[in-house]
């Protein structure tokens, strides 16, 4: 199979306007959490979330037809290719019909369907905005990057919950692997802080309440935890096979070595307490990159702060690696960033290549009283990564069982 490598990586996240300011607010243990200030979440059972730290630097004329998911999609995707080294307009940096987009989202232009919604009942049809569909669509983000620059080689949006931008990264993987592109952008998007999903995701008590204390609600695997936090942003990189890469000279920051992709088929939003399909996916994903459990040095974990998800992701980690899986440092940096549903396997999979390309693994706050008996190595604080070749995974689930794996190596970094 041909070897596909990262090189770029752009961000819009709660921690930071791009990826470098993300990457040093997780290695300085930042929290992104903060109390909502809008007259409508003043009388809601949970008014904390994770809004990006820096507002899109989108055209006035152009955010108009974009959905907030989209504009944020727009920044990290422009950020990424300027990264890679490639420039916006010129049609000779890529061949157009060898270039792909694959950008995920779980729910998609939510903002856009319910700000028209209370258009047309308040002010009426007229008023609604002739961009209300190709705003809402979830396949909009997507399209948007891809007309930005030029992709003809395929652009896909998957839609699995929380999985969806780990899957889409797996799917650009299999895009340049079977030979249908030499260079994709991939990722995910999502941008849904909004008083329909925070009510329903409050009434299904998935939420953290400490509405007192935002900084230190989102807390993966302490005995305190009671619900992840919301949070919105878009992570977006550049992957490109070797060959090609290497031909235009480009900086690497590691390698898509693998990906492994189960479903659970329990439940619709618990997971199966026995992990048998997380475990499923990480073996899948090791399977695929030649690694054995041995290899594998980090696991940046789904580790939502729920009760029972961080408790059945441990087991499942420690059923995918066996004995070896106490000597793998394991983190959750959804404490920091909240929950970026459609964007969180992104974003996650950004800090898991970033560990092995500096060899630091960013810490896991809000870690006060840890779950016992976990039986994972759970780092509280920057840890560092030995020299020499080094394996990590980074996992991703959503809601409807789905489960994704990516492997990731620090091979071929320049």
């Amino acid at each position: 199979m041909k070897t596909v490598v990262i090189t770029g990586f752009g961000a819009t996240t709660p921690l930071g306007g791009d990826a470098p300011s993300t990457w040093d607010s997780l290695l300085a243990g930042r929290s992104g959490v903060r109390l909502l200030e809008e007259d409508w979440a003043q009388d809601m059972a949970v008014r904390i979330a994770a809004r990006v730290a820096v507002e899109p630097d989108i055209d006035r004329v152009e955010a108009r037809r974009l959905d907030r998911s989209s504009q944020l999609a727009l920044v990290a995707a422009m950020e990424a290719w300027r990264d890679a080294g490639f420039s916006v307009g010129e049609e000779n940096d890529v061949e157009r019909d060898r270039l792909g987009v694959v950008c995920g989202t779980g729910i998609g232009g939510l903002h856009s369907l319910l700000t028209n919604w209370d258009v047309l009942k308040e002010k009426g049809a007229r008023r609604v905005s002739p961009f209300t569909i190709p705003m809402l669509m979830a396949n909009a983000p997507a399209a948007n990057i891809g007309l930005k620059i030029g992709a003809r080689a395929g652009i896909h949006t998957p839609v699995s919950a929380c999985a969806s931008s780990n899957e889409a990264i797996s799917l650009g993987l299999d895009m340049l692997r079977l030979g249908r592109a030499d260079v994709a952008v991939v990722g995910g998007t999502e941008a849904v802080i909004h008083p329909l999903p925070l009510a329903s995701f409050n009434n299904m008590q998935a939420l953290s309440r400490r509405n007192d204390e935002p900084e230190r609600a989102s807390r993966p695997w302490d005995t305190g935890r009671d619900g992840f936090v919301l949070g919105e942003g878009a992570v977006l990189m550049v992957i490109e096979t070797l060959e090609h890469a290497k031909a235009r000279g480009a900086r690497i920051y590691g390698t898509v070595q693998g990906a492994g992709i189960s479903a659970d088929s329990h439940d619709m939003v618990q997971p199966d307490p026995a992990g048998y399909g997380q475990m499923t996916a990480m073996k899948r994903a090791l399977t695929e990159a030649g690694l054995s459990a041995t290899d594998i040095n980090h696991v940046n974990a789904h580790a939502t702060s729920t009760p029972q998800g961080d408790v059945t992701e441990a087991g499942s980690i420690r059923a995918a690696l066996g004995d070896h899986a106490s000597d793998v440092i394991v983190n959750g940096t959804k404490s920091m960033t909240g929950h970026l549903l459609g964007g969180a396997g992104a974003l996650e999979t950004f800090a898991t290549v970033m560990a092995l390309y500096e060899r630091k693994v960013p810490g896991t706050i809000n870690v006060e009283d840890i779950e016992p008996d976990l039986g994972v190595d759970v780092a509280t604080r920057v840890r560092g990564l030995p020299d020499g070749d080094l394996a990590a995974l980074n996992n991703s689930f959503g809601f409807g069982g789905h489960n994704v794996a990516i492997a990731v190596t620090n091979e071929n970094i320049t």
